[in-house]
């Protein structure tokens, strides 16, 4: 598939207490987009309004290419949105399926469900993640509920999966071998994949694109490249902190530090340009909890 298979625009949902404001991003075939934020910046509504389990109050959702929602209105109709909503994979934070089923019988409930479903990639997934077929989803841990949620999502052959931190239950390596298969359905199958998480170092691992919202307003959706290849965190001293400040080489507000005792982190943009320009003072790469971190919190310098 080509093009962007999920294009948010203008989302804005209000709750009372909350406000969910000009959130726009795409998800483009062949991609993962990382969603991040802090609990109750606004990804779950904003997951929900791409599912449509809710309406936005303005702005707009297209699925691949056509606009579903704009405004508490389904425009594409309940029927087309239902055929656009078959080749969209859901996995969610919790197993939402059948506790009394067994895992065999939540195929079979796919199967009826699913136009696309293929069951030999479905058997195939339950071994490789280790599911028995007899196992009842009430007796599955929180992370074997998850592998069979995304086994069932994938068996789908989606053009869109969406999870929802669906990875907060798994152990590193069990997660490792998720984040693989993940890159290999993009890569084999062509489709895009939003990934909401706060498990950072998974992002790291497998996005190719970060969004990140705060208290319901965009903060910024940003290239990986240019997050965790091209970011970078300067140690500065007191004296090298003077000597930043009065060089003039950045404008008021582009940087964002945090102090301590004795020194503080400065993050900047381009880690090889400060470099060149301030060999003195060391520099490394940002991670995306740093980056993050002093985005949001930081002080503006």
């Amino acid at each position: 598939m080509e093009g962007n298979v999920l294009c948010v625009h203008d989302l804005r949902k209000t709750y009372e207490g909350f406000s969910l404001q000009d959130v726009s991003f795409t998800v483009p075939a062949g991609c993962i987009v990382g969603l991040v934020g802090a609990n109750g910046a606004g990804k779950t509504t904003i997951i929900k309004c791409a599912l449509g389990s809710v309406f936005p109050d303005g702005g707009s959702v297209q699925l691949f290419g056509r606009e579903v929602a704009r405004g508490q209105r389904e425009y594409v109709g309940s029927d087309a949105f239902g055929e656009l909503r078959q080749k969209v994979g859901f996995v969610p934070d919790v197993c939402g399926l059948p506790r009394e089923l067994r895992v065999s019988q939540v195929g079979s409930l796919y199967q009826r469900g699913f136009q696309g479903w293929d069951s030999s990639l479905f058997s195939s997934l339950c071994e490789q993640f280790e599911l028995p077929a007899t196992k009842r989803v009430t007796d599955l841990s929180r992370g074997m509920g998850m592998k069979l949620s995304l086994a069932c999502a994938l068996s789908c052959h989606p053009a869109l999966l969406i999870l929802d931190e669906a990875t907060a239950g798994l152990d590193p390596l069990a997660r490792d071998g998720i984040l693989q298969l993940l890159r290999e359905f993009v890569e084999d199958e062509g489709c895009g994949v939003l990934m909401s998480s706060h498990i950072t170092s998974d992002l790291e691992k497998a996005a190719d694109w970060v969004v990140c919202i705060d208290k319901g307003r965009m903060v910024f959706s940003r290239s990986a490249d240019e997050l965790w290849n091209l970011a970078g965190i300067a140690r500065c001293s007191a004296q090298d902190l003077a000597t930043l400040v009065a060089s003039g080489a950045y404008e008021p507000g582009d940087l964002r530090l945090s102090r301590n005792s004795y020194s503080c982190n400065v993050l900047v943009p381009d880690r090889f340009a400060f470099a060149e320009a301030f060999p003195e003072i060391a520099v490394e790469r940002a991670s995306l909890d740093e980056y993050l971190s002093l985005t949001l919190r930081g002080e503006k310098l």
